[in-house]
């Protein structure tokens, strides 16, 4: 497999950014193993970049791993840039990973704005680690998931960690289809499923998301 794809800055996940490898640099040491380092990556992002999905801008100049960090919060695509650039830079083969999923503890106010309980493009992360591709979604940060009596996705670096499946003794999230796995954000075809699910936040003034 090459692995140089997964390695190298791109558009959306620019690695070579500066402040992105300053802050992988704060994150974790040179001295762990690649692992333990995709673990303390892991945790910085999740815990450290804020869940806001509710002020998307779909300008392609807008949309970075560099903006995420600037902002200090995202939705879970924005995060996942985050999370993989940062794995660059400690030469972690990283990728994203696409699926639509079915939020079953979303708040209300949420659904009725996407008029949908499935969230289409939703971001994670996969790393290559002691031979084998290992998931994980920094999506939601510690903090939020107290909020709504989640306990918070864990990761170890060896097992995949992509299902909230249950609070409460209710189902959390369920995965509905896979985009697949890719190098770098594939912008026109997040659009696009984005048009084609919520075509009510295209129209009008009340345009939530902005398309370049």
């Amino acid at each position: 497999m090459n692995f140089d794809i997964y390695l190298r800055p791109t558009r959306f996940i620019d690695s070579d950014n500066r402040d992105v490898i300053e802050y992988a640099n704060l994150l974790t040491s040179a001295h762990r193993t690649d692992a333990q380092k995709a673990v303390d990556l892991y945790y910085g992002v999740r815990d450290g970049i804020l869940y806001d999905p509710h002020n998307i801008i779909l300008r392609p100049d807008a949309i970075s791993a560099s903006h995420t960090l600037e902002k200090g919060r995202g939705y879970c695509v924005e995060k996942s840039l985050l999370l993989a650039a940062v794995g660059r830079v400690h030469k972690i083969p990283s990728r994203l990973g696409f699926s639509i999923v079915k939020n079953h503890l979303s708040t209300q106010k949420f659904i009725e704005m996407l008029r949908s309980d499935k969230f289409v493009f939703h971001g994670y992360n996969e790393f290559w680690l002691n031979g084998k591709w290992v998931k994980c979604t920094p999506a939601f940060n510690k903090s939020l998931c107290e909020k709504f009596n989640v306990a918070p996705l864990e990761f170890d670096g060896e097992h995949d960690s992509i299902f909230h499946e249950y609070a409460d003794g209710k189902k959390y999230m369920e995965y509905l289809h896979e985009y697949g796995q890719f190098d770098d954000l594939p912008y026109n075809l997040f659009v696009q499923e984005l048009q084609a699910h919520y075509p009510h936040l295209f129209e009008g003034e009340t345009v939530i998301f902005l398309p370049a």
